[in-house]
């Protein structure tokens, strides 16, 4: 970039329901570095193959509670049972240094960084909704994955009919079609808010 020009980081957002193909696509963009990826805090028990601090901060409900009454978090909320939350303090860093943050939370947690009350941040966002073709599909995709019970993964799809009602809230939306697509579509998204204007800060 010409040295009269930077800018600070841009924070992507990924909301999409439960099986959508969400993890497999942020798995895919974190193979790159092209952004940092921010770890959430969770008070659920690790799934088989996590890892901690790698995919999530897992947290005792105890600690959890005590860093949400401190204000640590950006956004925290209840989903499924357990809560899950992102930490202000790193991201705040990393946006400030020009990096890109890449966060994958759900759609409450999105609708919160949304109408926070830091400017900084507002300003930041750029959020995408990743949308299942259908509800047939992607209960074909929970059942595929096989880490849910029968009622588990009809719990699943009632949260998710209720979030892809969603999808307007976002800036983008994006038709999950098949891994590699989604990839093309979420860098072509990538590329479009790196150019704008309005993110150019003049030295």
């Amino acid at each position: 970039m010409n040295k009269q020009f930077g800018r600070h980081g841009i924070l992507f957002v990924i909301s999409a329901p439960s099986g959508a193909g969400k993890t497999t696509l942020v798995e895919a963009l974190r193979q790159s570095s092209d952004f940092v990826y921010s770890i959430s805090c969770t008070t659920r028990a690790p799934r088989a193959g996590e890892i901690e601090g790698e995919d999530y901060q897992f947290l005792s409900a105890a600690d959890f509670h005590a860093r949400a009454k401190a204000r640590d978090f950006l956004e925290y909320a209840q989903v499924h049972g357990d809560y899950y939350g992102t930490l202000r303090k790193p991201l705040l860093s990393n946006l400030k240094n020009g990096v890109d943050v890449l966060i994958d939370i759900d759609t409450q947690g999105a609708a919160t960084i949304r109408n926070c009350d830091d400017s900084f941040i507002r300003q930041a966002l750029t959020d995408v909704f990743i949308m299942p073709p259908d509800l047939d599909e992607l209960r074909r995709r929970l059942m595929k994955r096989g880490t849910e019970t029968a009622e588990q993964i009809d719990s699943r799809l009632v949260t998710a009919a209720r979030e892809m009602e969603l999808w307007r809230d976002y800036r983008y939306t994006i038709i999950s079609r098949s891994v590699e697509e989604d990839l093309q579509k979420f860098r072509h998204i990538m590329g479009a808010e790196r150019y704008l204007s309005r993110r150019l800060i003049q030295k």
